[in-house]
Parts: C-alpha cells; structure tokens; sequence
C-alpha cells in the first residue's frame, strides 16, 4: 500500500518542533485513529546528558532526557509504540558496563518501556556472548531480518514483530548494515556462526514474509539514508519498497525527516540528540487504511532529564566519572593534534590541522602501534578532530578522548604493492587540487575516520593527481617500497576488515592479534597505557617525525591570509557536509571569489623602474600571488605601461 502525500516543509517541521509540548489530538472523525511511532537511536551508551570520555556534559544527550519526552508523548496519546534503531550498549564506559550482569542501557531501556530494539553494528564489539546475555535480558522485541544461522535458512533474530495497537495492527521490521563481518574481521568469533544478507533483498522477501498481516509499516533500520559498500540506505529502500508508511534510521549518525516515494524516512541523530516522532493517522471504517503520516524531531537540549531516571542510574554516572578520571602517566608538554587550521581554536570549525599535517597525537598512536607488533609501518585515524593532550595528569578519559573506539590492534603482513594501494585508498580522502585553490578540502563521499597516516614510511600526497595516483616518493628506511616485498603492518581490527575486503590481504595473513594476546585489556586504548606504564615510565612527551606531507598544491596563492582572516571574522564560509559531520568538503578558490565579487581588483600601470616585489608590497600582498594572479610568465621582466591586476585599496 503506498501513501501519498504532500513532503515535509521546513515550515511544517518547525511548527511540529514549536509545538511538541501540545497534546497530540485525534481527527475529528471517530473512526479514525492516531497511532504515535517514538525512536531512538545510535545513544552508545548515554543514560545520563555525559560524555565520560572527555569528563563533560553533554546537554542533548542521553535517556534520561529522551524519557522525559517519552513521557509526555505517551500521556498525549497512549496509542504509541517505542523502539530503539540500534548502536545502543557501545561506546562511554561500555567496559565497565560490559562488568555488570546486565548492561545499564539495557535497564534503562527496560524501565522506561521500550517495544523493540533493532540491534546495531556496534553490538557485536564485545562478543556473542556479552550480546546474547543483553538481549535475553530485554523486555521487549529484539529485531534484525537480516541475520542468519549460517548455513541455514533460520534467522537469527526475530525479523519483525506485529504489534496491535487500538485494533490496528502495526508491523515493526527490523535491519542492520551487513557488513559486521568486515569491520569485526579480526575477531570473527565475535559473529561466529551468523551470516548477514543484503538490506534490500530481505526487505523484500520480509514484505513478502508479511503480505496481508499488517495495516501499518514501519522500518526500524540501523541503516542510514545512503548504503555503503554494498547494501541499500533507506532513500532506495524506499524507492523500492513503498509499502513502508515510516523508515527509522540510524547509524549515519544524522539528522533528517523527509519523504521518499510517499515513504517517510528519519533519524533523530546520535546520542540523544532527539526523539523521532512519527503520528500515523487510520481510518479505521475504511479498512484501516492510512490517511496521514507526520514526523517531528523532539529536541533534547532544552529538556530537563527525568529524575527518576537519574536516580536509578546514580551509582552506574558516579562510577564511571571516576573511572575516567583514573591518573595513568604524566604529560611533560601539551600534544596539540588537530586545532583549527585557520582560525587556530580547539573547536573545529573550518579544517583539522591533523589532517593536513603530522601531528604528534597520531604519532603517538602509531608508535604503540608499532611497538606491540613490531611492524615495519602503522597506520591510524583520528576520531575526534580536535584531540590533543594537555600538560599534567593523563587520565584514562584523555586516552578515550584521543581514542574514540574501542578497537583492538591486529598486524597484519603485507606486499608493498597492497600497502601501497592502502595508502592510495587513505589518501582518496582529499578533493583534488585546483588552480586557484586557496584552501585544501575533503572528499564528502569519505567519512573522516576512514582517512588514515602513517608511519614507518616516508611519504608525499600529490593532489594535484586524481585519486588512485596521489601516493609519492614512497620509502621504508630510506629505501623505496618495494612491490614484491612483504611488510609487516599494524592497523586496528576495523581497517583489518577493510583491507580484506579491498583483497590487499588474507586472513592467514594476520601475524597478531591483541585481543587473543590480551583479551578485555586488548583494546588499543589499554594498549596506550600499558605503554606509558611500561615502556615510558609513565611519562609522555609530544614528538613529531613529520613522515608526510601534502604536495600538488599552491601555498602561496593570492590573497591566502585575506581569505583566511574572512573566514575568521565570517565573512566567508567552509563548505560543510549535508549532515555536518565533514567540516570542510570544497575548496575556496580564488578566481570563484574574484567572480563572485567577493574580491575585488584594481589596474596597477607600470612605470619606468618598477619593481614586482615592491607593488606587491605597496598593495598589501606577495610577488609571488601577483605573478599567479596576473599569469605572468617571467615576474622579473614587467614592460612600463603594461597593466596589472592588483588587490583594490
């Protein structure tokens, strides 16, 4: 059955936001009834508005203020359904969670009343075991069509669950992205026995599953609106399957309310950011047939936690505060990772210096690296842009906070022909370079942790060159890469899984695993301290070996710091991302800005004697930028009366 009907406004979506503390009210007409669908997800791990990582509040975070809203929906219409899309029990002291009988998300989850919880990506980190306990310890329907018995044509896990709500009956479809076996490669124990299908193909064969049995539809998918690698995103699962009334999303970490081929699709965004809100309305004389859908994101920040959840979870905030706050080493000097390239701030607001140089944060990582597999060359991403470490105490919270996930460390042996495709497929990250590009931007299509440095080999990244040929001047102790040569490398378990898949490696190539050598302390934040302990004293010192660089580009164009400084005061804006999360996906170039009027030039006419350097300085700007601006084959050899472009006073 599809549904059509007008999309969504900026203006309808904002009312529905101004007046989410109005009480839901059915049609007039007494045969129809109004269903309301509430969701969740990807919260990893937040019951309280706390990011124990970095020891900070977190003002629209968490289920303590999602239960508050949850609350007074359910008191608006108690004709609703609550479910979770899944990323729920990982991340913000998930190892001291991991301890306890039950994990407190799960608990929460419980008291607050949720119907279904569609598991996520995220929930496989810690083993089948530790997943199994918290999902038989869950009140209500755990959810994935698209997870089986290996060999078998029997799931899993409950595909989808039918719930009847005022006699009418709402069908609840749950999924998750089925690329768990590559981003847990190096520990396959963690989905031993399981096998994982296409988003889109179990949908179908779902629907098919499902014909007859429903009145409504709705997806409860930890998958976001674009698939990745090889599955489906919720806007073609939409295009294909239109008989869904809603989408749930989840795992793009994203914030969207839209209608794609007459099916709403939303996310309330990560950690707690909002509830989704969905009103269903049906006509209850005509078959229950839907007549409406509307959606609404019920923002959090502004909302003040329910106390009874607070309460109950006192104990669980209390000692996970502490646990961050564990003194592990000393710091002789601040790390400064990843400020603001141009504005310089520990915000990230334009570009992250990591990024575009070595930065002592990434070296440390890659140096624990290399020490615990003693391999040739490490590579790492930065998770949090704007890591860095400051002088004194170093914290348990400050290796999560330079070390977002809880990934283990795998070596991994390699040919030089692989590493250098590994490193050709990193530095695809980059935009391509432009003549008259002012600022070096990032491919939107490549999420920022998927970008990775290296270490153990000396390197340049040309992007002046299309991806796939960036990579130069390659060396291993002075020596160029060799093809045929194997190498040792060290990378976490998730690009372990990446690798394999790209067929750079095999699984009989893994030389090493930390989580077999030293199981829960494995990860590669235990490792970072079990290095400053042993290996370092417990003091940390920042250093930088400057292993790489960025080349193929123009450092000094024109009007460069004029550029920068607009940025600065704002009169000038880095492209983001659709979704924010990449701050910096188009380059600013100089002649677009000339054509925009943004900068503006004058005409300089030569005189006897005159000397490039010395307009140049006269103008505010370099001999160099005046030779790019004014195409000057030879800046030494300017004829009186000849015209040039100059910035305008």
């Amino acid at each position: 059955m599809k549904h059509m009907f007008k999309r969504f406004t900026a203006l309808a979506l904002t009312l529905a936001m101004l007046f989410t503390f109005a009480p839901s009210v059915n049609a007039a007409d007494s045969n129809e009834t109004t269903i309301t669908i509430l969701s969740t997800t990807d919260l990893h791990g937040r019951i309280y508005s706390y990011d124990y990582a970095i020891d900070s509040e977190d003002k629209d975070a968490g289920l303590a203020k999602l239960s508050t809203l949850i609350k007074q929906e359910r008191a608006a219409n108690p004709n609703s359904l609550l479910v979770d899309c899944g990323d729920t029990i990982q991340d913000n002291s998930a190892e001291l969670f991991n301890a306890m009988d039950v994990h407190p998300m799960i608990q929460a989850m419980n008291l607050i009343g949720y119907d279904a919880w569609t598991i996520g990506n995220h929930e496989f980190n810690f083993g089948l075991d530790l997943l199994t306990k918290n999902i038989e310890a869950f009140d209500g329907a755990v959810l994935s069509a698209n997870i089986y018995k290996e060999g078998t044509e029997e799931r899993w896990l409950a595909p989808y669950e039918i719930f009847e709500v005022d006699g009418v009956k709402v069908a609840v479809v749950g999924m998750l992205p089925p690329e768990v076996p590559r981003w847990e490669a190096s520990t396959p124990d963690h989905f031993a026995g399981l096998a994982f299908t296409n988003t889109l193909a179990e949908t179908k064969k779902v629907l098919a599953e499902l014909e007859g049995q429903y009145d409504v539809l709705v997806g409860a998918y930890h998958v976001g609106p674009e698939g990745e690698y090889t599955y489906a995103g919720l806007e073609e699962i939409a295009e294909e399957c239109p008989e869904f009334d809603v989408l749930l999303g989840g795992h793009a970490h994203a914030k969207y309310l839209e209608e794609v081929n007459g099916v709403t699709i939303l996310e309330p965004g990560k950690y707690g950011w909002a509830l989704g809100k969905v009103d269903i309305t049906v006509d209850k004389a005509d078959n229950n047939k839907v007549v409406s859908v509307e959606g609404a994101q019920l923002e959090t920040y502004e909302v003040e936690a329910d106390q009874e959840i607070l309460d109950a979870f006192a104990n669980v905030h209390e000692e996970s505060v502490a646990d961050a706050n564990q003194v592990v080493g000393t710091i002789t000097a601040d790390f400064i990772a990843s400020p603001d390239y141009i504005t310089g701030e520990s915000s990230i607001s334009t570009m992250p210096t990591a990024q575009l140089m070595d930065t002592a944060v990434i070296d440390l990582i890659n140096e624990v690296q290399v020490h615990f597999t003693e391999a040739d060359v490490s590579a790492a991403a930065l998770f949090n842009f704007g890591s860095n470490l400051t002088q004194g105490d170093f914290k348990k919270k400050d290796v999560a906070y330079i070390y977002k996930y809880p990934n283990t460390l795998v070596g991994v042996n390699i040919t030089g022909q692989g590493l250098l495709d590994y490193m050709e497929w990193s530095a695809s990250y980059y935009n391509t370079y432009t003549d008259g590009d002012i600022t070096i931007s990032f491919n939107e299509e490549i999420r920022g942790y998927n970008y990775d440095m290296f270490a153990g080999v000396d390197y340049e990244v040309d992007i002046s060159e299309e991806a796939g040929d960036r990579i130069k001047n390659a060396t291993i102790n002075g020596e160029p890469i060799n093809p045929t040569a194997t190498y040792k490398l060290a990378v976490n378990n998730y690009r372990f899984g990446t690798i394999l898949k790209l067929g750079l490696v095999t699984l009989e190539d893994k030389y090493y695993d930390s989580y077999d050598e030293f199981q829960d302390a494995g990860r590669i934040r235990d490792l970072i301290i079990n290095y400053t302990v042993n290996e370092k004293n417990g003091v940390l010192e920042p250093l930088v070996d400057n292993n790489w660089k960025i080349v193929g580009y123009d450092e000094d164009v024109a009007y460069k710091e004029e550029v920068f400084e607009m940025v600065r005061n704002g009169a000038i804006t880095i492209p983001t991302s659709a979704d924010e999360r990449t701050k910096n996906v188009k380059s600013i170039n100089l002649y677009e800005l000339i054509e925009q009027g943004v900068i503006e030039l004058g005409t300089y006419a030569i005189q006897s004697g005159d000397v490039l350097w010395q307009i140049a300085e006269e103008h505010g700007t370099t001999w160099e930028a005046l030779t790019e601006l004014n195409n000057l084959v030879d800046p030494h050899f300017i004829l009186p009366g000849q015209e040039l472009l100059v910035p305008a006073k």
